[in-house]
């Protein structure tokens, strides 16, 4: 369902690791709002909900909500270091629109 990049992943178990909270994963979900009108979120979790769908990869795992399930369906996640910008990034094909920041769809 999401695949995530080396980048990602190495970022993604730091956070893990520094969690002031204990962590099991990182939940992503997708909000009305963004420059093309829904965006992404995502951030630590302590536990998976009940209706969570749970995706394990290189040992990081991604809760994803009911709701957000079929619009996350084959996107890539990956992290990105830059000048102009630093930070996740988003290649979702199911997107009928993008922005360049990466961070919202349409």
């Amino acid at each position: 369902m999401i695949t995530l990049t080396e980048n990602a992943v190495a970022i993604m178990k730091a956070a893990l690791s520094r969690a002031a909270k204990p962590a099991e994963g990182f939940r992503i979900t997708i909000q009305a709002g963004g420059c093309a009108g829904f965006k992404y979120l995502m951030g630590l979790e302590e536990l998976p909900r009940e209706d969570d769908t749970i995706i394990e990869a290189h040992g990081v795992k991604i809760f994803v909500d009911v709701a957000s399930q079929t619009q996350v369906d084959g996107m890539i996640i990956d992290f990105v270091t830059g000048i102009d910008s630093t930070g996740f990034v988003f290649d979702n094909p199911n997107a009928r629109e993008k922005c360049a920041c990466g961070k919202s769809v349409g």
